[in-house]
């Protein structure tokens, strides 16, 4: 899909990091922002930004595992703004650092109802606008390179399972609108110098409320030199131009994936054979 000066996005955890790269692009190519976070203040200040780099853009407070929520920001951004054409679910948090059967529920929650219900929430809330209207849009999901693999040693595995999900949505999408002039693209980064490991601070009452999780703390330097958010937002724009549907941001996490597709392949040699009933010779 083409970017042109006049279409309108949608932009979740667009207060910092990689969301707020992806606004301030857009809005050099002249695409309207909706800035979405649950950070009310880094959401304000995402719009400031880009206004005052002669961009257009409104600020909204949005905490994308409130299903209710997003469909009535939805609902405002439309009318506020015009109708959208190009929906980012970007809005990610971490969940490092930990066993899966260590967690608590509030935690589980808490990664499943940004990472993978944000994203549901999004596709309820703006596919059925964008099929009635029948004209060129596009969805893109920001997954994560964990999508694909689990890490084995930094206990990712709540975290990828989420993005396991995300990218099984994503190709299911592409599948069932190939009819309709919808593009679909699942960003999979590798590490981006943003603040992803100190998203628990942004943790709603309802799940639990404010958390730095320490387990998280490694993370920071992890990916303190990785690309920058606005390198990953400049490659997502190509490839929604490109019409990609896979985007990978990091080339040389290739072969992390080819070790994994081996192993699963791997898997079907030599085929399995149930073994033969055993008789009874009893009777």
């Amino acid at each position: 899909m083409k970017l042109e000066p006049g279409q309108r996005a949608y932009v979740t955890g667009a207060g910092s990091g990689i969301g707020r790269a992806l606004c301030l692009r857009l809005a050099r190519r002249g695409v309207a922002v909706a800035a979405c976070d649950i950070r009310a203040e880094a959401a304000e200040e995402t719009a400031g930004l880009v206004m005052a780099d002669g961009g257009t853009a409104r600020s909204y407070a949005l905490d994308v595992s409130d299903a209710d929520a997003v469909m009535e920001t939805a609902d405002r951004i439309e009318a506020e703004m015009g109708e959208v054409s190009l929906v980012f679910n970007n809005a990610g948090v971490a969940m490092h650092g930990v066993k899966i059967h260590q967690l608590t529920m509030a935690e589980w929650d808490w990664v499943i109802g940004v990472n993978l219900y944000g994203v549901i929430h999004g596709i309820r809330a703006w596919v059925p606008r964008l099929v009635e209207r029948g004209r060129p849009a596009h969805v893109i999901n920001t997954a994560s390179l964990a999508g694909f693999q689990v890490n084995p040693d930094f206990l990712t595995g709540a975290y990828s399972m989420t993005k396991y999900a995300v990218v099984a949505l994503s190709e299911t999408l592409e599948l069932e609108l190939k009819e309709h002039p919808i593009g679909i693209s699942v960003v999979c980064p590798a590490a981006v110098a943003s603040g992803i490991h100190l998203s628990g601070r942004a943790r709603p009452e309802r799940l639990g409320g404010p958390a730095e999780r320490e387990a998280n703390h490694f993370l920071g330097d992890l990916v303190k030199d990785g690309q920058t958010p606005d390198e990953i937002a400049g490659k997502v724009l190509a490839a929604v131009e490109e019409g990609r549907m896979f985007v990978f941001t990091h080339p040389e996490t290739k072969a992390w994936l080819e070790r994994r597709f081996t192993r699963v392949l791997g898997a079907y040699e030599p085929p399995l054979v149930a073994p033969e009933e055993e008789r009874s010779d009893a009777g």
